[in-house]
């Protein structure tokens, strides 16, 4: 294999701690998104795993059933979670309410 084709960041040279998350991750099949908003959890969900349809708040348009999306769910009132498309949760800044 040519050295510029080598993978990097190997998952079994990373840290102990490191790896260890990703092993907790890969088996619960919840990821965690970083977000700047403290308070808010956001899940991504992968498309085998989306098998109801939601509405975005983003844009009030269906996830449809196997479409991978993203779940926001607050800290304080977990019930209140709610289905993100990926596009419309990054520009949610730039979005008016209800658009």
């Amino acid at each position: 294999m040519p050295k510029g084709a080598r993978r990097r960041g190997r998952p079994w040279q990373r840290s102990g701690a490191q790896a260890e998350d990703d092993l907790v991750r890969a088996l619960s099949g919840t990821w965690s998104v970083p977000v700047a908003e403290p308070g808010v959890e956001v899940r991504r969900v992968q498309p085998a795993q989306a098998l109801k349809t939601y509405l975005c708040p983003g844009c009030q348009q269906e996830v449809k059933p196997g479409t991978g999306h993203l779940v926001v769910v607050p800290l304080d009132a977990p019930d209140l979670r709610r289905h993100w498309h990926n596009p419309c949760w990054a520009m949610r800044d730039r979005r008016r309410p209800g658009r």
